[in-house]
């Protein structure tokens, strides 16, 4: 309670004792009473002293009543005598956030002490105005005053976020010089700027401190994390010399993550539960993330139920990390408890849902989520609106997509590339490259991402003249020796039957990847060039790469389409004993097309019947199968196959329509008529078969019964189709022969 006193009569010595009472008692509002009771009293301060104690006072209760002070002590002349009057000034302006008036101050002062070059220096560093904090810095250096460490700490922390690492270095040797090296504090300001200039310039510096905190632990491994030195990271976890806290468990947790070795983090997860860290809610939440990377989300689920406090954070990295290992059905469970409960959410959570709604293609969810973003005033969140647009069109609501892009005023790069990428995924390449081309035309500058979409684009189209252009822009670019764009270039020429420029541009990888072999062993296959494909395997692995399940598949179905039978099967047994590679339904599925095609149907049934359980019922086996029947006339094994491709596939047109060709090629018009109208009584829906035909540089798409192709041009107007057809009289005339 504060004292009550009379302000009558009260003599100057007692004025002075009653203020700085007040003020030794933290009373503010009582000691400005007190000093406006003696200005009224027409007394005046005898102990200038006191007077920087009442700036602070008045500077606690409002910024009107600092102002008030500072006229006062103008008016009084106390800021002309004392150099610390105007040191209490100088502070309330920058405390206040008022730089302009401070140096307004600072420049009417007549002697400045190192106190007075310390409070500048470091108000504006501390309101973010670096450079100019560190012109200070060094104009303070010149006039020869002493930096306190406070002051140290901050210049330290400018420049590394001004990433002005030749001032830094210079820096650490003025504090070297002046004597402040061995105070701890700044050594770990300069080891954080060393650890933004590189992991060999933080390492030197961490070998150097003579003494080390948590702190500077803590640092040490965050450098390694950010630099992907995990290992280096989890060996200075090993050799710290003291107890890690939180922000050190969060930090070698990152360090897991990016191993993504489960076993290392279970061991850091154990290190984290005997030092009492699991209950911290950071700490959890890297571990969620974690076990995510590891591809252990039952152990990140575990963690996330095992929390007595969950936030945002912790919602959003066990959603995120159960869609990023594809187990979609417990994120939507999760997704809908997170819905029920009203649990606060942000705009991660957002785009997380829409991620998850996306790949099951819940258009009304995406809706929902979208009238979401507007009530919580998230649309101009350029990563939810990449991410709706994104999601949209995933859900085949391109139209949607394209609204929200057209009504965006500031679009980014990435914006831009989000649209490209959708058009291209709906099957809409010229509207894909209309945007690139707008996109151009107001300058934007193209990323990697952007290139990689209008790539994407251009295999869509399978046009030759188009893939070029593309290739072309992506060399102007300077973006064409990335691997993941050579990648992509070799895919888009094989798409478009390009197989010599696919090889051209797959031979210009300098660092080719899994990923690029794969995509080019594919071209051949899709191409009809199975010895090529065998060939390049065999130089993939004379490079140090071991086919993986999609390489395996791409070869299996070259050998198969190519005829190869004996190279094939070798290859298969490769596959499995030397390569340890499990066969899927893809790969025996490309067996028994290859045995079925060559007429082995024998052997085929033979494999079929020591195929696993869960391999041996899928429809596109028996598919393989009743399609050779078909065109061997093997009726035998063929009404087998046709039961089983029926019960499988019963609302699939390709099995009614291989069985009746089956009944027909045996003259068994009434069982064909049979499946015919088996096929009305169902409502099966007949796709139409359509074959691409490269002309000049255009993959036209000829759909069986049309007259005209999809791009417009009529069938009999073709050359190409005249050549094909003299073509086939060759191949009948050359049969003739033979028989």
């Amino acid at each position: 309670m504060r004292p009550r006193f009379s302000p009558l009569n009260l003599r100057l010595p007692e004025w002075n004792l009653r203020i700085k009472e007040c003020l030794s008692n933290g009373h503010w509002q009582e000691a400005i009473s007190c000093y406006v009771g003696l200005r009224r009293s027409g007394e005046d301060l005898t102990d200038i002293s006191v007077f920087p104690s009442i700036m602070k006072a008045s500077s606690k209760i409002s910024f009107k009543h600092g102002e008030s002070m500072h006229a006062c002590s103008v008016k009084q002349g106390y800021d002309f005598f004392s150099t610390s009057v105007m040191n209490s000034t100088l502070d309330f302006y920058m405390k206040w956030g008022a730089p302009i008036s401070a140096l307004s101050v600072f420049r009417g002062m007549r002697n400045r002490d190192s106190i007075s070059w310390n409070i500048v220096i470091h108000g504006y560093l501390d309101h973010g105005l670096l450079e100019d904090g560190l012109w200070f810095f060094l104009q303070g250096r010149v006039s020869g005053f002493e930096p306190n460490v406070s002051t140290l700490v901050l210049v330290a922390q400018a420049y590394r976020v001004l990433v002005e690492f030749a001032g830094g270095r210079k820096f650490h040797g003025y504090v070297l010089k002046s004597g402040f090296l061995g105070v701890l504090s700044v050594q770990n300001s300069l080891l954080g700027m060393y650890a933004d200039a590189g992991i060999d310039y933080a390492h030197q510096m961490f070998d150097e401190m003579c003494e080390r905190d948590v702190i500077s632990w803590s640092m040490m491994i965050g450098a390694c994390v950010q630099y992907e030195e995990p290992l280096l990271a989890l060996q200075i976890f090993k050799d710290m010399e003291v107890e890690p806290d939180g922000l050190t468990m969060v930090s070698i947790l990152k360090a897991g993550s990016n191993l993504e070795d489960d076993s290392t983090g279970r061991c850091l997860h154990g290190s984290a539960i005997s030092r009492g860290h699991d209950t911290d809610v950071f700490v959890s939440n890297s571990l969620i993330d974690m076990y995510s990377k590891c591809s252990d989300p039952i152990s990140a689920l575990r963690v996330f139920d095992e929390m007595t406090l969950k936030n945002v954070v912790s919602w959003n990295s066990i959603l995120s990390g159960l869609i990023y290992n594809r187990m979609h059905d417990e994120a939507f469970v999760l997704a809908n408890s997170l819905v029920q409960a009203k649990t606060e959410t942000d705009e991660v959570t957002l785009v997380n849902l829409l991620q998850l709604y996306k790949y099951i293609s819940e258009p009304f969810q995406c809706k929902l989520i979208h009238s979401r973003v507007m009530r919580h005033g998230y649309e101009l969140n350029t990563m939810v609106l990449n991410s709706l647009i994104d999601a949209y069109a995933k859900c085949n609501l391109i139209e949607l997509s394209w609204r929200l892009f057209i009504r965006t005023n500031n679009r980014d790069t990435v914006l831009w590339a989000t649209m490209i990428g959708s058009f291209a995924y709906c099957g809409m390449p010229d509207e894909a490259v209309t945007v690139f081309h707008k996109m151009s035309e107001v300058g934007e500058r193209k990323n990697l991402v952007v290139v990689l979409n209008l790539l994407e684009a251009c295999t869509v189209t399978a046009e030759l003249k188009c893939s070029k252009w593309a290739h072309g822009i992506a060399i102007r670019s300077s973006l064409a020796a990335y691997v993941s764009i050579g990648t992509a270039i070799t895919d888009m020429y094989s798409k478009c039957g390009a197989v010599e420029e696919a090889r051209k541009a797959f031979d210009q990888i300098t660092q080719k990847n899994i990923m690029s072999w794969s995509t080019m062993v594919s071209a051949y296959g899709m191409n009809g060039q199975a010895q090529d494909a065998l060939n390049l395997v065999t130089a993939m692995k004379q490079h140090g790469f071991q086919p993986n399940a999609v390489i395996a598949l791409s070869v299996l179905a070259a050998c198969s389409h190519g005829g190869l039978i004996q190279s094939g099967l070798s290859f298969f047994k490769e596959m499995v004993e030397d390569f340890w590679i499990e066969p899927n339904l893809e790969h025996y599925a490309c067996i028994i097309d290859m045995l079925s095609r060559s007429g082995k149907l024998e052997f085929a049934m033979e494999l079929i019947k020591i195929m696993p359980e869960h391999i041996k019922g899928q429809a596109s086996i028996w598919g393989a199968v009743l399609s050779a029947c078909t065109r061997y006339k093997n009726v035998e094994i063929g009404e087998g196959a046709v039961s089983q491709v029926l019960e499988l596939e019963p609302y699939g047109s390709s099995g009614y329509l291989l069985a009746s060709s089956l009944h027909a090629s045996t003259g068994s018009w009434n069982d064909a008529a049979k499946m015919r109208r088996l096929v009305k009584k169902r409502g099966v829906r007949i796709v139409g078969g359509y074959s691409l035909v490269r002309v000049g540089d255009r993959a036209l798409r000829f759909v069986a019964g049309e007259k005209s192709t999809t791009q417009g041009q009529g069938i009999e107007n073709c050359c190409i189709v005249e050549h094909l057809h003299r073509c086939m009289h060759i191949d009948e005339a050359y049969d003739g022969i033979i028989e």
